[in-house]
């Protein structure tokens, strides 16, 4: 099993460098950290009184994987959850914030559990995924990993300048998509012909 550092490195790799795309919402970027997140805790990185695009251009790999740790593992009790479904909803919480708790707890009510889909990992919500877990193990990692992958599906549905993301230009599976079946088994991997049938309402 890998370490939680291992983990946020691998993070910050599929993240990438620095972009700032006016396609996405989250503004400048550099290996997933966003010029929000950098304001949200105060990190003016040239000291100039201001946090701009050029402090996002100065983080550091290593100043990611440390936010990543303290800010989306840490805090939001992605530590307490069962230790196979913490990767993809650490990976989740970085790319969507507190959506990746929701998702989960969205989850957890379709599977009959009483939780409050508020995107906090409280004492309900931990002790109804580890009965869900408990009850079936590799059934709820890849039920959580598709659920990611729907999410994705539905943001595309909803915003065309966000299909770019989950399909590319060829037609073929794009980043998204790609990220979330990194944590489904391979059987449930949509083929390319479900692929292109899921997307084919997209212009």
């Amino acid at each position: 099993m890998q370490s939680v550092r291992q983990i946020a490195q691998d993070i910050v790799t599929r993240e990438g460098g620095y972009v700032n795309d006016p396609d996405d919402p989250g503004g400048a970027t550099n290996f997933g950290v966003t010029i929000h997140t950098m304001r949200r805790l105060g990190l003016d990185l040239d000291h100039d009184g201001s946090i701009t695009p050029a402090d996002v251009r100065r983080l550091t790999r290593g100043q990611a994987v440390g936010i990543f740790l303290e800010h989306y593992y840490a805090r939001p009790l992605i530590a307490e959850l069962p230790e196979p479904l913490q990767a993809s909803v650490f990976d989740m919480y970085v790319n969507a914030g507190g959506n990746a708790v929701k998702i989960l707890q969205r989850l957890l009510v379709e599977m009959g559990h009483d939780v409050s889909v508020d995107g906090a990992l409280g004492p309900q919500s931990l002790k109804a995924v580890r009965a869900a877990y408990c009850a079936s193990p590799d059934y709820f990692v890849d039920a959580y990993g598709i659920a990611r992958r729907n999410y994705y599906f539905r943001l595309a549905d909803r915003r065309a300048a966000s299909r770019k993301y989950a399909r590319t230009r060829a037609g073929g599976k794009g980043g998204w998509i790609k990220r979330a079946e990194e944590f489904i088994s391979p059987n449930y991997h949509l083929t390319t012909q479900e692929f292109k049938a899921r997307t084919a309402k997209w212009a």
